[in-house]
């Protein structure tokens, strides 16, 4: 099975913007970019929203081209496209990603050890 995702020339500024306007969504960004490079099993994020929420906000994020989600098995792993991203809008991951890392008020992604399928 593989999920929809646009092309790099498909992302779009207003819509990734609008995305990255969700605390939890910008949350999950920040998580990624701290994990760079490495698939993330979306149980990772459970701290932050329930199954459902999480299925909702990560379905958000895959289809604005801000992460890529492969399954794998009754997992889904996670990554961010920070490659298309910084070549489409030079600059704009990692302002939003500093800014949020100073931001208290956003949730803070934990540990959790348990598997869901978003």
């Amino acid at each position: 099975m593989t999920l929809p995702h646009p092309t790099a020339d498909q992302i779009s500024l207003p819509i990734v913007l609008a995305v990255l306007g969700d605390p939890t969504r910008l949350a999950i960004v920040r998580y990624l970019a701290s994990k760079e490079g490495v698939p993330l099993n979306c149980s990772k994020f459970l701290d932050l929203a329930s199954k459902t929420n999480l299925s909702y906000h990560l379905a958000k994020l895959r289809e604005a081209g801000v992460t890529r989600a492969e399954v794998v098995g009754t997992s889904r792993l996670i990554t961010l496209r920070r490659d298309d991203l910084d070549k489409h809008f030079p600059g704009l991951l990692d302002s939003v990603i500093a800014a949020a890392g100073e931001d208290k008020a956003l949730p803070m992604v934990g540990t959790a050890d348990s598997e869901i399928d978003a």
